[in-house]
């Protein structure tokens, strides 16, 4: 009785507006991405390359004035605590093909541990006694984490000569030629501030969850960067695996820690002051996905706590600049931020985790079918073009991004309203290169069979008490469904209870795609 009493005057109204509310977050995603489809294909097929595009020229050396025509880079590797890849990241520094006396490597170890700081010092050092000018760096305190340290890096007297500099992540690894391919745009373009290459993994085929991880950083890139190169010169940067203007940094301010995106917040200032962004698709470093769904869930959490954080502080910034056109101001509030940042989070997990399970235990609110199948399906088609040798998993994919959008909808609401965890960082878990940690565990014993990560006997803690609560919410719905419901939502609500149960269990990260 108490149900009737209040269904028809509460819970039907707010539902149907939830419904109303999630339909039109539905279609401003489905316009963003339909959008961004037209243009990359419009890209691939008319865009001139960029080497066509911009002034061009490789760098030589030349005989009377030797190495001097080359600008001096400085090369950052900042770590923290980075055990498992401290020598295949700067190992891959000091080979890059670049004229030694004009390039500058600075290892900014933030480390707490004494061992691995002596480990990495130890490595700088044999590096230095083969004639590689690189310098180890270190702070008291870790303040502003990986912004607090590429800032002090920069303050060191031995950097102002130096022009350009190029930042790697403890577990990249550039090619020998990333500099020599690089820096001739910042060379030839004085507008242009900063050069991205694009991201490969060499770990992608360890599990499912690394999959998973590929096929939404792939979309990323090949899509969304290069959109936004193509149409505005202006996109995230990405933190590393890029090379930045040193004057460009200076002119927006230099490096900032008030958010967990330093690299987003250089980004959208520079772009406010008038600098151009050019992303090389062609131009790819390695580096490597989390593996475990821990390290996983933090990573989420600070990519989508981040931007919201930021959008927050900035959105005013944005309208009142004057230096930008107003369609570069649109594009960044409405499409850059609130679509792709917020909206896009939001949707997924309101819509088909929430909203969607609630109109079945409640028939009088009706979602159209439009709204339920066809946008959702022509959305997950136009995602998977990033990655077409996993579109086989296509379907596991969007459990999977329906399940991490719980924890991105409540990261990014954390960040909207800067509550407790805004500036929350946890350093992402690197664990090395898997094909050659295989490789070396191939004659152990059986009694050290079962690995860390699979923590067999660790169940407690690798439960997640979030995950398996909608699990059973789901499940509940499907049942409901199954026995009542007319539309046979209980197939999706029974899968998707099964992806919930299966992270929430901390199997995830242990399940190996077929190829």
């Amino acid at each position: 009785m108490m149900w009737e009493l209040i269904k028809a005057p509460l819970i039907v109204p707010l539902l149907t507006l939830g419904v109303y509310i999630c339909l039109a977050m539905s279609l401003m995603l489905f316009i963003e991405r339909l959008y961004m489809g037209v243009v990359i294909i419009l890209v691939k097929l008319f865009w001139k390359k960029p080497e066509k595009r911009y002034n061009y020229e490789l760098l030589q050396e030349d005989l009377e004035m030797g190495s001097s025509n080359f600008p001096v880079v400085l090369i950052q590797i900042p770590m923290f605590n980075e055990k498992e890849v401290y020598k295949i990241s700067i190992g891959a520094a000091c080979g890059l093909s670049w004229p030694s006396d004009r390039l500058v490597i600075q290892v900014l170890d933030d480390s707490t541990d004494p061992t691995i700081k002596q480990m990495v010092e130890v490595e700088c050092q044999r590096w230095a006694n083969k004639g590689i000018n690189i310098i180890y760096q270190i702070r008291e305190t870790r303040g502003g984490y990986k912004a607090g340290a590429l800032k002090e890096g920069l303050k060191r007297s031995y950097v102002k000569h130096c022009e350009y500099v190029a930042i790697f992540d403890a577990d990249f690894r550039p090619e020998p030629d990333f500099l020599r391919r690089a820096i001739p745009f910042l060379v030839h373009n004085p507008q242009i501030a900063l050069v991205q290459a694009r991201w490969r993994f060499v770990n992608s085929d360890e599990c499912l969850l690394t999959r998973m991880q590929e096929m939404s950083l792939d979309y990323h890139f090949k899509v969304e960067q290069e959109v936004g190169s193509a149409t505005h010169a202006f996109f995230g940067f990405n933190g590393t695996a890029g090379v930045w203007r040193i004057a460009a940094i200076n002119e927006a301010g230099g490096w900032k820690d008030r958010t967990t995106v330093e690299d987003m917040d250089l980004a959208v200032r520079a772009s406010l002051r008038g600098w151009k962004f050019l992303y090389l698709g062609d131009l790819q470093v390695k580096s490597e996905l989390p593996s475990t769904f821990n390290a996983f869930r933090f990573q989420q959490h600070r990519w989508s706590c981040g931007p919201a954080n930021l959008f927050r502080k900035m959105v005013m910034e944005i309208v009142r600049n004057k230096k930008v056109t107003l369609w570069k101001k649109v594009y960044v509030i409405y499409s850059f931020f609130f679509v792709r940042k917020i909206i896009a989070h939001m949707v997924t997990f309101c819509f088909y985790c929430v909203v969607l399970p609630l109109t079945i235990l409640v028939p009088e609110v009706h979602v159209p079918i439009w709204g339920a199948v066809y946008i959702p399906s022509i959305i997950t088609i136009l995602n998977s073009v990033g990655t077409p040798r996993s579109v086989h998993l296509l379907f596991y994919w969007i459990l999977f991004e329906n399940v991490m959008s719980l924890h991105r909808t409540k990261a990014t609401l954390i960040g909207l309203l800067e509550a407790g965890r805004a500036n929350e960082w946890v350093v992402t878990e690197k664990l090395g290169d898997s094909a050659t940690k295989k490789d070396s565990t191939k004659n152990k014993t059986n009694a050290k069979a079962p690995s860390k990560r699979l923590g067999f006997f660790k169940f407690g803690d690798r439960m997640h008490t979030l995950e398996l609560g909608f699990g059973v919410f789901l499940f509940f719905c499907g049942c409901y469904d199954f026995v009542h419901g007319k539309n046979n939502y209980f197939v999706y609500l029974f899968l998707q209870t099964l992806t919930f149960l299966i992270t929430g269990f901390g199997y995830i990260g242990t399940i190996i795609p077929s190829s």
